[in-house]
């Protein structure tokens, strides 16, 4: 029988020049690192350590003194790097390790055209004749159509948004979900998507100028309307650069780009920080909103239903505007060894990846239980992780550097 990995690509975002995908992203001043595979091109970025925020004057990019050390140990000139040396991806500069992960802000860089051109994802590797498994794999389900969230997104979605960042394939856009810090109730600045839209995988390291607009879009305008936007109505919550990111050791170790190589440890957690500093709230009071998360979330059997929210920006849809699917989930096994990942019918496409998957938590309340990591290439059907022991350790590692903070 054959495997199921060849049949299907990482569900990946953005068109920029209509080159392939490979993954990710990279935020801020500095980050951990454990992460996954792809989402779609533009143009790209790089990662190292710390935690710190930079800021632009008289055109200068400006950071504390620790941090331009740090950056320099890996031979990184922050004045270099804001003017374009992030676009050197050499492998031997192509920072991998989670000790090494570094986004130095760039004011102004996610500009609304920047933002829209990170469209159409690659296409991939079709989904060809799935006559078998490696493990346990129910039918596949019938394509669910998805649905148009109304706008304003921020009523009816506000954890939503989109994360941008740069690969050695251009400017790429993933999906991904405001979630709740048990170490900030109320305040928190976590960002939960996929490990593939922070990380390469086995093959590269962490991507760069990784940074998240909530509620993009807000007003569900089309692309065309976009053309003429003020950046106010494309990014109406502001631009968060992401100053921390943290993915499976997995995903470092395994993820791919298709075939479905580290799909089952396919997330990651970013905490982020305002490009421009802000008013002092942080990314939860700014939407007034973030949603748990569940780390033991019920066998599939169990679950009722799920709802998968994301971009989808390869045709029939334009990467602009906010979708959602709703289908009780089935099971889809890639090795025996792996844990087996939920899988619902979903007519989204790539762009949608690292968007959440809700449900309705033990408290009656929705809940995270996982988040888009693939699809085949016709779409169809989505599959995400289920957050287990792994997933818990990212999630409380970011919260815990953090705290108090």
């Amino acid at each position: 029988m054959r495997s199921i990995r060849p049949s299907f690509t990482a569900r990946r975002g953005g068109r920029a020049r209509r080159t392939s995908p490979v993954l990710a992203a990279v935020a801020l001043a500095s980050a951990l690192a454990l992460t996954a595979t792809a989402c779609d091109s533009g143009d790209a970025d790089a990662g190292g350590e710390g935690a710190a925020t930079a800021a632009a004057d008289d055109g200068k990019l400006k950071i504390p003194d620790d941090i331009k050390d740090q950056l320099k140990e890996h031979g990184i000139d922050i004045d270099k790097w804001k003017d374009g040396a992030w676009k050197d991806w050499s492998k031997d500069d192509w920072l991998r390790e989670a000790q090494d992960y570094v986004n130095p802000i760039i004011e102004g860089l996610w500009d609304p055209d920047r933002m829209r051109d990170a469209e159409e994802p690659d296409q991939g590797v079709d989904e060809s004749d799935i006559s078998g498994d490696q493990g346990v794999t129910d039918p596949t389900p019938e394509p669910v159509q998805a649905e148009a969230i109304p706008a304003s997104y921020h009523a009816n979605a506000p954890t939503a948004g989109k994360v941008f960042f740069d690969s050695p394939e251009g400017t790429m856009v993933c999906s991904a979900t405001v979630v709740q810090d048990p170490a900030n109730p109320g305040k928190s600045n976590m960002v939960w998507t996929a490990g593939h839209c922070v990380h390469a995988g086995k093959k590269g390291g962490w991507y760069r100028n990784i940074a998240f607009v909530p509620s993009y879009n807000d007003g569900g305008k089309s692309a065309k309307e976009l053309e003429t936007a003020a950046k106010e109505e494309v990014a109406p919550y502001g631009v968060w650069w992401g100053d921390w990111a943290q993915t499976s050791d997995q995903w470092i170790e395994q993820g791919g780009s298709t075939g479905g190589d580290g799909a089952s440890y396919d997330f990651a957690v970013i905490h982020v920080t305002p490009e421009k500093g802000g008013d002092g709230k942080s990314l939860e009071e700014t939407v007034g909103s973030a949603l748990p998360v569940d780390f033991n979330a019920p066998a599939v059997p169990k679950v009722k239903d799920l709802t998968a929210i994301g971009y989808p920006a390869a045709p029939p849809y334009e990467g602009q505007t906010l979708y959602r699917c709703q289908d009780k989930p089935g099971r889809l096994s890639l090795n025996e060894s792996d844990p087996t990942m939920y899988r619902i019918g979903c007519s989204m496409t790539a762009g949608s990846s690292g968007g959440g998957w809700v449900t309705t938590g033990s408290d009656g309340t929705p809940t995270l239980v996982s988040n888009t990591s693939i699809g085949p290439v016709t779409s169809g059907w989505l599959a995400g992780p289920r957050l287990g022991d792994e997933a818990k350790g990212v999630y409380d590692a970011v919260s815990g550097k953090f705290a108090g903070q």
